[in-house]
């Protein structure tokens, strides 16, 4: 299991290994999540987390049924 970081920290991590680029629903990426053993409670919370750091403009949400995800910008730290 990876270090604890803040939860978004943790999921920007996971996206950046996987690399995909493409919006993802919270259903997906907390199924990353469970595949690099970080654990979350439930896909709503990573909507939670993603939901409030889209307010700082570091996720975009797409807003589709069901809404997916992407990161704005890049980590330096999991570089």
């Amino acid at each position: 299991m990876r270090g604890r970081g803040s939860e978004f920290d943790r999921i920007r991590g996971v996206l950046e290994e996987a690399g995909s680029g493409e919006p993802l629903t919270a259903r997906e990426i907390f199924g990353l999540l469970k595949e690099h053993d970080e654990e979350f409670e439930s896909p709503h919370r990573v909507a939670t987390v993603l939901g409030r750091q889209a307010e700082t403009g570091d996720i975009e949400i797409i807003q589709d049924h069901p809404y997916r995800y992407r990161v704005v910008g890049e980590s330096t730290e999991h570089r």
